[in-house]
């Protein structure tokens, strides 16, 4: 069952019976309270308010919101494509959400969790379910109001992952989904990790896409919440479809915030950015408790014409606190990338710290494009930025094959010790297999 939500992104001129017919819709198939399907108009009445930016550095359709379909209702039970590939991606000791154009389709080790009062469930199920708790924290780290993407979602999203630990308890194994988008589907689901104090989990999402003849969109919500004294670990590798021109693939645009809300939490984030045709995405953390902390990682490889618009956002309201930023790009095949960095210190943020660094290669016809942002209203807080870019030399290369490497053996070599310090933090179970993606896309690219 197919819908389409139509829309111009530069007029934002809306059929409203059609669309409110749709957001309805949506609402009645997941059994939805009457609270969340007012949520769901709200925000649709608010997206005619927003007017297409300005800012972002890459080149974008007017009509990449019209005749998209939002919405896909498929068979779970008897469907043979859909358990070959859950099989394919299920591993040993870690729980899986895998989740299909936006629906959840099977969630593993539910039960074994539940016994430690870990919830790991769908968005739908948890608000059957568990609706005090996901009401008490949905939407309140990015309101729609945010942008027009957060927005968008908010209206017509149909489901993702929620996830609740509650206090004293380290989840015992690694918290996994497995996105994908199949059929021409645009993809809208959410994320909501809550972990109280004294707490820790893992968690790592992977996303991946067939190919397809138009552009689709990809527009995800993610909210983490850390208390205090907790540490949420969160890992993205993302592998969308990204066509080798404009014509096609898939277009990510997805708003992800954190707040490290009490003293002493923490939250960590690795992202990996290989697929999409185009990416924009700026992951973000607030530090309101004293002594919080957030690292970020950031790999990003481009490849014929993708065009990746990314970076992060540190924003500090408590007393010393300490983010570390740590970014690597590689621009291949006159693709080109854009990093943006907003580091905020206010004024009641005392003692506090930040170290940035942003490296980048280029090969020929590609471009790297970097907008850092310091931002400090008080004089006892210290910010260190420090940036490179590079281009990998023939030298290096004919060093190399001179001990009898290939060329793209050689390519592989340097790029995967240049992106080592990010890798490592990568969970174990994974750290082979993305070592085997980037070694792959090398293969193909235009050096």
């Amino acid at each position: 069952m197919n819908y389409e939500f139509y829309s111009i992104i530069n007029s934002y001129k809306i059929e409203n019976n059609y669309c409110e017919n749709l957001i309805n819709e949506i609402s009645f198939i997941n059994n939805e309270p009457k609270w969340l399907n007012s949520f769901r108009l709200n925000c649709f009445y608010l997206i005619r308010k927003f007017k297409k930016p300005k800012w972002y550095n890459f080149y974008l359709k007017n009509y990449i919101l019209k005749k998209s379909c939002y919405y896909s209702f498929h068979d779970n039970k008897n469907n043979y494509s859909l358990k070959k590939t859950y099989k394919k991606f299920s591993k040993k000791n870690i729980a899986l959400d895998f989740v299909l154009n936006s629906i959840s389709i099977k969630t593993t080790m539910k039960n074994k969790l539940e016994k430690k009062g870990i919830i790991f469930t769908s968005i739908n199920n948890a608000i059957r379910n568990f609706k005090k708790i996901f009401k008490k924290y949905f939407s309140t780290i990015i309101r729609p109001n945010d942008n027009f993407f957060s927005c968008l979602n908010s209206s017509i999203f149909s489901d993702g992952t929620f996830i609740y630990v509650p206090s004293n308890t380290i989840c015992p194994v690694e918290l996994s989904t497995y996105f994908r988008i199949n059929d021409n589907t645009g993809q809208f689901e959410r994320t909501l990790i809550i972990c109280e104090k004294n707490s820790k989990i893992s968690y790592l999402e992977g996303c991946t896409a067939a190919r397809v003849k138009t552009n689709e969109l990809h527009s995800a919500v993610v909210e983490l919440i850390s208390k205090k004294n907790s540490l949420i670990k969160y890992s993205t590798i993302q592998n969308w479809y990204s066509s080798y021109s404009f014509l096609n693939g898939i277009n990510n645009f997805v708003t992800k915030r954190g707040l490290c809300l009490e003293e002493s939490s923490n939250i960590n984030w690795i992202q990996i950015e290989i697929g999409s045709s185009i990416t924009w995405k700026y992951p973000s953390c607030i530090l309101k408790g004293n002594y919080s902390k957030s690292d970020f990682y950031s790999i990003s490889i481009s490849n014929n014409y993708q065009q990746i618009d990314t970076g992060t956002k540190m924003i500090y309201y408590g007393n010393k606190c300490y983010s570390t930023i740590i970014s690597k790009s590689i621009a291949l095949g006159n693709s080109f990338q854009t990093y943006r960095g907003i580091v905020k210190i206010n004024k009641n943020s005392n003692f506090s710290k930040n170290y940035t660094s942003c490296d980048s290669i280029i090969t020929n016809n590609s471009k790297v494009f970097t907008f850092p942002i310091n931002i400090i209203k008080n004089n006892n807080c210290v910010i260190e930025h420090e940036a490179s870019i590079t281009k990998i030399s023939y030298l290096e290369i004919f060093y190399l094959k001179s001990k009898g490497l290939l060329t793209q053996d050689c390519y592989s070599l340097l790029i995967n010790n240049f992106c080592y310090s990010v890798f490592k933090k990568l969970p174990f179970e994974f750290f082979y297999e993305i070592n085997e993606l980037i070694n792959s896309i090398i293969n193909y690219s235009i050096i």
